[in-house]
């Protein structure tokens, strides 16, 4: 709920100030009138509020509230109010939703407000919004903004479904690794320690398994520097460009090119379809893309868009991006579609990668159980050969 600093009057003519909050500045005039204070001054406070990205999910239903409530003719105000008084959100929605609805009620445009929330909204939705501004057309914008996030949001989901039984894997594989070193081979250290000699696997496990048994916790500090240190360099723009580079590159990159081409078309068929020229839509399409080696090869594309070629021709070169993205925009052109065409080849391609993900996962998932049951017959190898050893050895002397 706002907070108002205000400045009222009692009954004795006495100036009170202070601060309360209130749903809005008539509900705050309301409750002073019923408390016998007549509110002379109340100015809204401006809480400052620790900003972060909107999830996909959260901007679709935001943009499909907004979207279907303006085409039922409630204000742009109103439906603000609604969307933010929905109990299904989280608090940091809702003090979003009460910023822009206060904000327009100032006489601010809504992407206007968008961008002072910056990073809160994307880029892609502030720049449509305001082209809706312009057209009148925000129920139909925020309805296909609705259905892009939406899209977007389902593939991300099932990229992480596709990924929770590998990782469930791995976790088993590291338990498995971390007991067998830290619990079972220090059982047999006693009796390897009688041997006259130990086969170098032999050797090489009770090294890794005193270790693990004793120095446990400098392992854990290796561990948790090398995420940190991990992070830190995936950040510096030199490391972040060779790692996207690298990601469309190989089996992998087949399936990256085809997600960040889908990125690519469904974000122009947007624009283009709202009215953006269409220099600017690839001016924003190219930050949405989500891959620093690709965006980096837009300078070239604005520039021949610039200077008269056409999309097709423009983006045919651009490394990252499936051979059918371009020859579909070239039809697209040629019969005056290109947004039909644009969506078209986005849902082709979103299903593909959906797919591809499927067939990824069902390649990793016996993989890993190779990779853990060579690792677990290595151990228990090299647990068993000294002992075999050492009964044939006193076979022999018998």
């Amino acid at each position: 709920m706002p907070e108002y600093k205000y400045r009222a009057q009692d009954s004795k003519g006495k100036i009170v100030k202070g601060k309360a909050e209130a749903s809005d500045e008539t509900d705050l005039q309301r409750r002073f009138h019923d408390s016998g204070l007549l509110l002379l001054e109340a100015t809204p406070v401006s809480k400052q509020m620790a900003l972060k990205p909107l999830k996909k999910m959260q901007l679709a239903d935001f943009c499909r509230q907004l979207g279907t409530l303006t085409k039922s003719g409630v204000t742009l105000v109103k439906a603000l109010e609604i969307v933010a008084n929905d109990e299904s959100i989280t608090p940091y929605e809702r003090q979003l939703y009460i910023r822009l609805r206060d904000r327009i009620v100032q006489g601010v445009a809504l992407s206007n407000v968008m961008e002072e929330l910056d990073p809160a909204f994307p880029p892609l939705l502030t720049f449509m919004i305001r082209a809706a501004e312009t057209s009148g057309t925000m129920d139909s914008t925020c309805l296909r903004l609705a259905e892009m996030y939406t899209r977007d949001a389902q593939l991300e989901q099932t990229a992480k479904n596709s990924l929770t039984y590998p990782k469930i894997l791995s976790v088993l594989i590291v338990a498995v690794v971390a007991i067998l070193f830290g619990y079972v081979l220090p059982q047999f250290e006693e009796m390897f320690s009688t041997m006259p000699s130990l086969p170098i696997a032999t050797r090489i496990l009770m090294g890794i398994s005193n270790f693990v048994a004793t120095k446990w916790y400098v392992l854990a500090v290796i561990v948790v520097l090398a995420v940190i240190f991990g992070r830190i360099i995936k950040k510096i723009p030199v490391v972040a460009y060779y790692l996207d580079k690298i990601k469309t590159k190989g089996k992998w990159g087949k399936l990256t090119k085809v997600i960040y081409s889908a990125r690519f078309a469904r974000t122009m068929s947007s624009l283009y379809s709202s009215g953006i020229p269409i220099y600017s839509c690839i001016h924003i399409a190219r930050s949405t893309i989500g891959n620093k080696y690709i965006e980096s090869q837009f300078d070239e594309v604005e520039r021949q868009v610039s200077g008269g070629s056409s999309v097709s021709s423009a983006i045919q070169n651009v490394d990252g991006f499936v051979s059918k993205l371009p020859s579909t925009i070239k039809v697209g052109e040629e019969t005056g579609m290109l947004g039909p065409m644009l969506e078209s080849v986005a849902n082709d391609l979103d299903f593909y990668s959906e797919q591809a993900l499927l067939r990824l996962t069902s390649y990793i998932e016996p993989v890993m159980i190779v990779v853990m049951a060579a690792a677990v017959g290595f151990i228990m190898i090299a647990i068993i050969q000294p002992i075999y050893q050492s009964y044939s050895t006193i076979g022999a002397g018998s």
